[in-house]
């Protein structure tokens, strides 16, 4: 895993918002295409289309402030108006700054343990 960053965030969709949801998500998609050392990010819909997990991957912990920093910017507001946050789960060893940010967001971390990785 070494620097990698990643998360997931399990939202339960306001009624009658998952459709703006999945179009902004759709655009925070496109963002965060374009920005250095996003590795994954990546959106799952459960059958009832009541609940949405986030799993976003980044190469160290820059990498992913700068995406939440870019995040607050522009998409935190409609964002968190159309869901709420039941679990923020961050996997890895954030940086004192980023794990500020993340505080703030009520995350839970959990540091790695004899593993290994193998991405396509």
């Amino acid at each position: 895993m070494g620097d990698q960053i990643s998360w997931w965030v399990e939202l339960a969709v306001k009624s009658g918002q998952l459709d703006n949801f999945e179009a902004l998500t759709g655009e925070m998609v496109e963002t965060a295409r374009r920005e250095r050392g996003v590795l994954s990010y990546q959106r799952f819909v459960s059958e009832d289309r009541k609940c949405v997990l986030l799993y976003e991957r980044y190469a160290d912990s820059a990498a992913a402030l700068a995406h939440l920093r870019q995040f607050e910017r522009n998409f935190a507001k409609r964002f968190l108006e159309m869901v709420d946050r039941t679990r923020f789960t961050v996997l890895g060893n954030p940086g004192d700054e980023l794990r500020a940010v993340l505080d703030r967001f009520g995350a839970m971390y959990l540091k790695p343990f004899g593993d290994f990785a193998y991405w396509a």
